[in-house]
């Protein structure tokens, strides 16, 4: 894939663009489903995730991934629970403003990653209930699969 790196103002408007009109169960499962499917074609090793408040909806492990992935999908959802955007967006800020997410965010590294590829459930009406997280390509890449995945579901549940 190897997209360039989105601007902060370009990761606003895909969060913004992205605000779904519902998401449950079977959506949960639709855009995990969406997501194992172009991995697959693209021989990504990765591992997917998908999360409505505390509960994980779906995960799927890919060949290539590790307990590693595990790891990272971890800290990056943290990211979005606790910011409430995007972890790519939220590394972007800070790298912005000169530091970094790990230098200046005051939070524990072993449990927050501000690296792309963990992006915010939000439903309108309500805002960020959950997220959708993919770890095992390079951050930028990461970021642009969930986001592909997200734009495409939008368009199905759109009419």
């Amino acid at each position: 894939m190897n997209p360039t790196a989105p601007t902060i103002s370009e990761l606003i408007a895909q969060e913004r663009r992205l605000t779904l009109p519902h998401f449950g169960y079977d959506d949960a499962y639709a855009v995990g489903g969406l997501l194992v499917s172009m991995a697959r074609t693209r021989h990504a090793p990765v591992a997917i995730d998908i999360r409505r408040g505390a509960q994980q909806l779906f995960h799927a492990a890919l060949p290539g991934s590790s307990a590693d992935n595990d790891a990272w999908i971890d800290r990056k959802r943290r990211v979005v629970e606790r910011y409430g955007e995007s972890s790519y967006l939220v590394g972007t800020r800070f790298r912005a403003k000169g530091t970094t997410f790990e230098d200046s965010s005051r939070l524990d590294p072993d449990l927050y990653a501000a690296h792309g590829g963990s992006f915010p459930i939000a439903v309108e009406g309500a805002g960020v209930i959950g997220s959708v997280t993919v770890s095992g390509l390079p951050q930028a890449d990461d970021h642009a699969l969930v986001v592909e995945a997200l734009e495409q579901f939008a368009t199905t549940i759109a009419g």
